[in-house]
């Protein structure tokens, strides 16, 4: 089958070998000598979609979009194109990310716009939702797990999809990821109409109020799209069959199609995405992502709040009294006069506001590392006094101190499930404790040097260690046995991380590069370069998207994961070498801590340094964030570790 690319011909199928159109007379020639197009896949009212086979790549199937602008004159037809361009643009930076497809072409031919993207193998949800009927509620967690990364980075462009839904969400084939498609470069372009009263973009009955009144959109009016969606893989009803009949009543008793009860805390997640009212939604993927995850969230989103009281010392010293309070009190709280209260674990701790961080002491050596526990209570702290630490992150209450090393402790990493820790030393042994008792478990052998970092794994399985031999051990966490080691780098390697997926390792060496690892199989994915000086940390954000590198150049990169591109550098901050970073459990601020004695602030998504802490008399060697960002922990050669209230 061979296309036509003429848009007023309305038979464009042709059998393969024909060279002119049967319906309307035009040359079938591929599209840039390229790309021969093959199927008619979609039709709107901006242009079509079609399936295509790239020549240049063996006939690799690929996406071609033919934009058919709307505009009259020659003005608005440049000003198209001009729009067209900066949207192209905009997708080729969002392709980087491995859950939206790749843009491999953008180009102007005989007066029409096109663009050539991946293509996707797999049925989209819709699809995926008339051959399995309803959506489990399980099934339905796991999307919201899958998409919500995606949105996050969407979002952190700037950019808005404006059209969620599940035909635009495709269940990839090869993995069984979730893609989503369809930026609808179209809508961009139309955005002076949209700004018309009585103008609208979207779905209808998947578009929030604001894009259907005013031809708004944010953030927020996705995730209002993708709670239509969940609700429609769950219940199999047409929200547009819905919006007709009632507008947008139905969002106000929406558990009553469901087929059967579903859990209250994703009902809760649910009941907050379809708030009509865009103030009262989530406003932000990642707020949705912390309570999907949370274990004590209210049942409705207007619960009514209590009178609530300065809590009283015998509640602050006893976490198990301190009642739960939800997110909607925040505002109120913040009101308290002199004190306020930090959110953790559904649980709220008194702390009086100051300029000045809590201090920690005990230790006799410099403080080399310092690591927060997942569930917001503990501190663990490696030491040139060969200790290892353990302290209570709210109170500050040394837990006790684990003896175990016989020489510098320079990296400490707690498991996710918060069961175990594990150390690493100049000893040349990584140490495995019970965190909770404090017995070491396991001593892990093998490395020829130091070692600088520890990490653990996303599903708490393995150790990687970091090394001055040059190489990364990754090690059987229950058992201690040797998994693989990896070679590459040409100098001592001074950091590590596993990705949230848990799918790669991504490392920081002294020989000035950043390497991204299929740790399971051995193989260097990339090596990232662009810096100066040793790479001192590196840090991974909570989407698994991004990797940051702190460096003796006294600068920090910010690197696309999946692509190596890089794609900021944050200057102009410290005076000397950086030694540590970490990303804030939102993604959207990343700390630094320095041989200048400063702690930095920077906003990940402008580069603007948003504040400097200063108290460290020495420098400073180790950042962490508490997981509810309120907190930042630093360990520091003065000897101390320092707990900052975050602005």
């Amino acid at each position: 089958m061979i296309c036509c690319l003429n848009p007023d011909c309305h038979n464009p199928e042709n059998p393969d070998g024909t060279e002119f159109c049967q319906s309307c007379g035009a040359t079938l020639a591929p599209l840039r000598n390229r790309y021969r197009v093959i199927q008619l896949l979609g039709a709107g009212g901006f242009g079509r979609t079609f399936l295509a086979e790239d020549l240049d790549k063996l006939n690799e199937r690929c996406v071609v979009k033919q934009f058919l602008p709307q505009a009259q004159g020659s003005w608005a037809i440049k000003k198209a194109t001009e729009l067209f361009q900066q949207e192209a643009r905009r997708l080729q930076l969002l392709g980087e990310h491995t859950q939206i497809p790749t843009l491999f072409a953008y180009f102007e031919e005989d007066k029409l716009l096109y663009l050539v993207q991946q293509f996707i193998e797999g049925d989209n949800l819709l699809q995926e939702l008339g051959k399995q009927g309803a959506f489990s509620e399980q099934k339905v967690r796991e999307l919201l797990i899958d998409i919500l990364p995606v949105l996050q980075f969407v979002h952190r462009q700037q950019v808005i999809h404006r059209d969620i839904k599940p035909d635009n969400i495709i269940r990839r084939r090869s993995d069984r990821k979730l893609v989503l498609i369809d930026f609808g470069i179209a809508k961009h372009l139309t955005a002076t109409a949209m700004s018309q009263p009585g103008t609208h973009i979207g779905t209808l009955g998947y578009a929030p109020v604001e894009q259907m009144q005013d031809g708004t959109a944010y953030p927020v009016s996705d995730l209002y799209s993708l709670g239509v969606t969940c609700f429609r893989l769950l219940t199999q009803t047409s929200p547009h069959n819905l919006f007709v009949n009632s507008g947008y009543e139905w969002t106000k008793n929406w558990q009553q199609y469901l087929p059967k009860p579903i859990n209250d805390n994703l009902g809760y997640v649910l009941n907050k995405l379809l708030q009509k009212d865009l103030q009262q939604r989530y406003q932000s993927a990642d707020e949705v992502w912390q309570d999907l995850h949370s274990t004590s969230l209210p049942t409705t989103i207007n619960q009514n709040v209590t009178q609530i009281t300065q809590p009283s010392s015998s509640i602050i010293d006893n976490p198990a009294a301190k009642p739960r309070i939800n997110r909607q009190t925040k505002t109120l709280i913040a009101g308290l006069g002199t004190a306020f209260l930090l959110f953790a674990g559904g649980g709220y701790w008194y702390w009086q506001k100051s300029t000045n961080p809590r201090t920690l002491g005990g230790h006799s050596g410099e403080v080399n590392t310092v690591v927060v526990s997942r569930d917001g209570k503990t501190i663990a702290s490696g030491s040139d006094d060969k200790t290892v630490k353990l302290w209570q992150l709210y109170g500050g209450k040394e837990i006790r101190t684990l003896k175990g090393h016989s020489d510098l402790v320079y990296s400490v990493a707690i498991s996710p499930d918060g069961k175990t820790l594990a150390s690493g030393s100049k000893d040349n042994t990584v140490k495995v404790w019970n965190l909770k008792t404090g017995k070491q478990l396991l001593n892990l052998t093998g490395h020829k040097a130091l070692i600088n970092s520890v990490a653990i794994s996303a599903d708490n399985q393995n150790i990687a260690s970091g090394s001055y031999d040059n190489t990364i051990k990754i090690w059987n966490r229950k058992t201690g046995q040797l998994v693989r080691t990896l070679n590459g780098h040409s100098a001592p390697i001074l950091s590590v991380a596993f990705s949230p997926n848990n799918r790669t390792l991504v490392s920081g060496s002294v020989d000035r590069t950043v390497k991204v690892w299929d740790w399971q199989t051995g193989k260097e994915l990339r090596s990232l370069n662009g810096h100066s000086g040793d790479i001192n940390s590196i840090a991974l954000s909570p989407d698994g998207q991004l990797v940051a590198s702190g460096s003796d150049d006294k600068t920090i990169k910010m690197w696309n994961v999946n692509t190596g591109r890089e794609l900021r550098t944050f200057t102009g901050g410290h005076t000397a070498d950086i030694n540590s970073i970490a990303f804030s459990p939102n993604g959207k601020t990343l700390a630094s801590g320095s041989d200048d004695k400063t702690i930095k602030l920077w906003n990940l998504m402008t580069g603007e340094q948003l504040a400097t802490f200063q108290g460290h008399t020495a420098p400073v060697f180790a950042v962490a964030f508490s997981p509810n960002g309120k907190l930042l922990v630093s360990g520091s050669g003065d000897k101390t570790i320092k707990i900052w209230q975050v602005p």
